[in-house]
């Protein structure tokens, strides 16, 4: 008996086990199929199974891909360098010198007005002011400011878009990196490089088009895989975390004393398997999952090639800094990343935590610039050398920015930031974004926007898009609605393109 005929055999057992249902599951399913029957004589077949969960998604799928991109892409592929913790503005990019000259003094009523305090600092008796311990200065031919904290990234500015007019809608980590990474503040919904990679696929069969590489050495907020899952879109979209050490991706290897020579084989046969049951059912998710086995015996071979990065030569190192040469760092997840990009990975998300100072700011964030700032302006470097950043963009940011007054008790030489979601910086730059370019502007205590502001709606129907995509037309059916990446609002900010 070959095989199929074995497959079918077994397929008619299953078959025999659905007859033994209850008559309880049994008019379940029947009173489902005739409203379904029903609903299809009134609306029309196609339309009423497209709106049952599981069927109609494939047809979805190839309607989306057909339309897109919806119009020329500036970028082929992002890398977003996610700061977890909120980065403050102060001592990084928003340079406010009246801050100096009045140290000390409470936050001025009518600049805080009514906006919301998180419990940490909501029941201080004063709001004394804090400028930056840190020196700032001009750079470049865009004479962009930047702290002596970043004296890499000061090098590259000319290369960079800085949009310091950013504004989100949550004051607390969890929400508000949730909010950033997927669009909405409560978890379920799909991830930034999920939408990208259900938009626009794979340019290389080989690798997964949504990589994710969290470093080590952050401390901090933690952070969790719903940030880079796939939500209500199919499975194969979530990101696939790639780890340091000797497994990079979990369960790719094979186990210990199987030499995978029947790998194929075996894949073959539960392909099989798998599609009668999609026969039978009609579930999308079992399509999901026989690309994902087939995915990843693909990674089985192109994943040890890309992490393996002894073909790296000096000079590279040095570009990075010392801290690359050691797997799971900041620095190795930038080179990390460029490596993903050359291999044509759609979305590269890197993130790193630690930026989280309601105290001891000075030395906390101090200590983290110095693992980040020269691996930024590398990757910057790194790209434009290979030819790369003109179609490739890279993102700067983290959920919210900091207050202009100390949490706690205030001295010369310490002093902490308080959560503020009203307003902070972010940078970008290469592919479709102005060089040299800064886009918004805070008042002299960075509290409030007085310029250009930019919502993270706004932020992500701009990334979509870079890539080639309309915000608006990139939707997925779910319980009965149509989702999108921007929810119900959101506009390209049209002044940064280039």
């Amino acid at each position: 008996m070959c095989h199929h005929d074995k497959i079918r055999s077994n397929n008619k057992d299953f078959q025999g086990e659905e007859r033994k249902l209850d008559r309880r599951q049994f008019l379940t399913k029947t009173s489902l199929g005739l409203g379904a029957a029903a609903l299809g004589s009134l609306l029309g077949a196609e339309k009423a199974l497209g709106g049952i969960a599981g069927l109609g998604d494939e047809n979805d799928l190839a309607r989306v891909r057909a339309s897109l991109p919806h119009f020329m892409p500036k970028a082929k592929r992002i890398v977003y360098l996610f700061q977890s913790g909120g980065p403050s503005q102060f001592e990084t990019f928003d340079y406010k010198p009246k801050l100096v000259d009045m140290f000390g003094q409470d936050l001025p009523a009518s600049v805080r007005g009514n906006q919301r305090l998180t419990a940490m600092s909501a029941q201080q008796s004063s709001f004394p002011l804090a400028a930056s311990k840190y020196k700032f200065d001009q750079y470049g031919e865009s004479r962009a400011w930047v702290s002596e904290l970043m004296p890499h990234t000061a090098e590259v500015v000319d290369e960079m878009c800085f949009i310091k007019s950013m504004y989100t809608e949550q004051i607390n980590h969890d929400p508000a990196i949730t909010f950033f990474q997927t669009g909405h503040q409560l978890p379920g919904r799909p991830s930034i490089g999920s939408w990208m990679s259900y938009g626009l696929g794979s340019d290389n069969k080989n690798m997964p088009s949504f990589v994710v590489l969290v470093s080590k050495h952050g401390g901090g907020q933690p952070l969790y895989s719903r940030l880079w899952g796939n939500g209500f879109l199919p499975t194969e979209h979530q990101g696939v975390q790639f780890r340091s050490g000797k497994d990079p991706v979990l369960f790719l290897n094979n186990p210990e004393g199987y030499d995978g020579q029947d790998r194929e084989q075996m894949l073959h046969y539960l392909r099989d398997l798998n599609e009668l049951q999609h026969d039978a059912y009609g579930d999308p998710e079992i399509n999901a999952r026989i690309a994902q086995y087939e995915m990843a015996y693909r990674m089985q071979t192109s994943v040890p090639e890309v992490t393996d990065m002894s073909d790296e030569p000096d000079y590279i190192y040095d570009m990075y800094g010392e801290d690359a040469k050691e797997p799971g760092t900041y620095a190795a997840n930038c080179l990390m990343a460029r490596r993903l990009l050359e291999r044509d990975v759609k979305f590269v998300q890197l993130y790193q935590r630690g930026w989280d100072h309601h105290g001891g700011l000075p030395w906390g964030i101090k200590n983290l610039s110095k693992k980040t700032d020269q691996a930024n302006a590398a990757l910057i470097k790194d790209l434009k050398q290979r030819g790369m950043l003109e179609d490739t963009l890279i993102v700067w940011g983290g959920e919210f920015g900091r207050t202009a007054y100390s949490q706690g008790k205030l001295t010369p030489d310490s002093y902490g930031r308080d959560h503020h979601p009203r307003c902070f910086t972010m940078w970008m730059a290469g592919a479709g974004v102005k060089a040299g370019y800064t886009h918004g502007e805070t008042d002299d205590f960075s509290y409030n926007i007085v310029k250009d502001p930019v919502h993270v709606h706004d932020f992500h129907a701009t990334l979509m898009h870079l890539m080639g995509i309309d915000h608006e037309k990139l939707t997925y059916k779910h319980q009965g609605r149509r989702y999108r990446l921007t929810d119900v609002h959101g506009h390209v900010v049209k002044d940064i393109l280039s």
